[in-house]
């Protein structure tokens, strides 16, 4: 689906412009294209190809989808990929835009994905001085719209590890507490996965050797950077955490455990002596001491008795019980 398709020259908007008439614009001296489409059907992708002059292995990523974060240069054009995520009822949903970048055109491919880029685009009109150096300038501001959403996800993942660890030492939540904590474990996988290649991919539009198009723009690129590189070191942090919070989760289950163990233990060796005794004088001998005595079977008892409950003593006062 097409949400726009606009050409600017000079930094300012010129008009709206059908998608039929976007080579006429891009023979134009100092003006440029910036198309954005939502969920485009491979019709819409090839018609772009054909306007744009598209390479097509880049085209052929943006067909297929669920590609990994990434900047490719192909001639004197670049093709990027960069994951949306969107918080949904707890669960981390994985968008995808694809930007083809020349230079005199944009080209935005968004898919599953709610968010918008009208912001963006807004924010470029308001900036024609900036929007002056062209392509990468919008490629710019459309990279650092998607890493600024990530932090709002960061935070809610950290707000969710502290209330974690506030009820990790309560009695009997351990177990659930390990559940919780994988799944968080594998929420900030999905953002690792978003983060960690795109600052890679990224980290080649400055510096030394840069493509001919972001030459212009290193220092933006490098504002991007820094945003990835601080999302990417909190999120080395809290798995790091996790991974601790669940090793702690799990020694208090294996203390339980050998609690509940020491209780049986601890059982068992009283019932033994009581056992050991009964055995003893249960047997069937004709000649035994005490066997014909009076007040053998009560002395009986109240020996074991004695001996249980001396038992019982110690190993409450060793707090096996």
């Amino acid at each position: 689906m097409l949400i726009n398709c606009v050409a600017y020259q000079e930094g300012r908007k010129l008009c709206d412009i059908p998608v039929e008439q976007i080579s006429d614009y891009l023979e134009r001296p100092d003006c440029f294209v910036w198309v954005a489409l939502k969920d485009a059907e491979p019709a819409e992708l090839n018609k772009m190809q054909e306007e744009f002059t598209l390479h097509p292995l880049a085209v052929e990523d943006a067909h297929h989808g669920h590609q990994r974060p990434k900047i490719e240069e192909y001639g004197d054009s670049l093709f990027g990929v960069v994951h949306t995520i969107e918080l949904a009822d707890g669960e981390l949903r994985v968008g995808e835009v694809d930007i083809f970048i020349g230079a005199n055109y944009v080209l935005s491919v968004r898919s599953h994905s709610s968010q918008d880029f009208l912001g963006v685009r807004a924010r470029c009109e308001r900036e024609p001085h900036l929007l002056r150096q062209g392509s990468s300038f919008v490629f710019y501001a459309l990279m650092d719209a998607v890493v600024d959403r990530y932090f709002p996800a960061l935070q809610t993942l950290e707000a969710e590890l502290e209330t974690i660890e506030e009820q990790m030492f309560g009695k009997g939540t351990e177990r659930a507490n390990i559940e919780r904590l994988y799944q968080l474990k594998r929420k900030m996988t999905v953002l690792k996965h978003a983060v960690s290649p795109l600052m890679e991919a990224v980290g080649k539009l400055f510096g030394a050797r840069v493509p001919a198009l972001a030459a212009n723009s290193q220092d933006y690129f490098r504002d991007v950077y820094d945003h990835l590189y601080r999302i990417n070191t909190s999120i080395d942090a809290i798995r790091d955490t996790i991974s601790t919070a669940i090793q702690v989760n799990l020694s208090m289950v294996a203390i339980d455990e050998s609690e509940v163990n020491k209780r049986l233990a601890a059982w068992a060796a009283i019932f033994a002596v009581a056992t050991a005794f009964a055995g003893i004088w249960g047997m069937n001998f004709k000649s035994m001491p005490e066997l014909q005595w009076q007040y053998g079977y009560p002395t009986a008892l109240g020996l074991m008795a004695s001996v249980c409950g001396y038992l019982y003593y110690r190993f409450k006062k060793a707090r096996w019980l």
